[in-house]
């Protein structure tokens, strides 16, 4: 029997946490630690610390891609930095031009937060999400039936 690659995988749960959060996939990361996809579902099973630390990290990605589509869809304030540098009088003179500049909401991402943060007010279908809540309503009075 071939032995359990799990003691060199727990030694880098700081990395697994690093890598989800630097957006790998599974794939990505069981190739990075050697072993195969496989055998990372299993240590998933047998191993709550390494499904803490995947999840550890998704986490924080989602909170800052989130952070980042907010910021882009209400519109931000930065500065542009410009450096050159000129000959005069035989001189090299640098110069450095700080223009500030303003990135206007972008209602792409607007529309995309609105409808995954408050469906029930902005959806592309709104008919169908109607339509999802009566169905839901319906299976569970099914369900109170069946259960009579």
């Amino acid at each position: 029997m071939a032995k359990s690659k799990w003691e060199s995988v727990q030694a880098k749960l700081h990395l697994i946490e690093k890598w989800a959060r630097d957006g790998l996939r599974e794939d990505q990361i069981a190739k990075n630690l050697g072993i195969s996809v496989t055998t990372l579902e299993v240590y998933k099973k047998s191993y709550p610390e390494l499904v803490k630390s995947l999840k550890k990290g998704k986490e924080s990605l989602i909170t800052e891609l989130e952070n980042a589509l907010i910021k882009k869809a209400l519109g931000y304030d930065y500065e542009e930095k410009k450096v050159y540098t000129k000959t005069e009088s035989g001189q090299s003179v640098t110069y450095t031009e700080i223009t500030k500049k303003h990135q206007p909401p972008d209602t792409g991402a607007l529309f995309g937060l609105l409808k995954n943060k408050d469906p029930e007010h902005y959806s592309d279908n709104p008919q169908m999400l109607q339509l999802k809540k009566q169905e839901l309503e319906l299976r569970e009075r099914l369900a109170k039936q069946c259960d009579w």
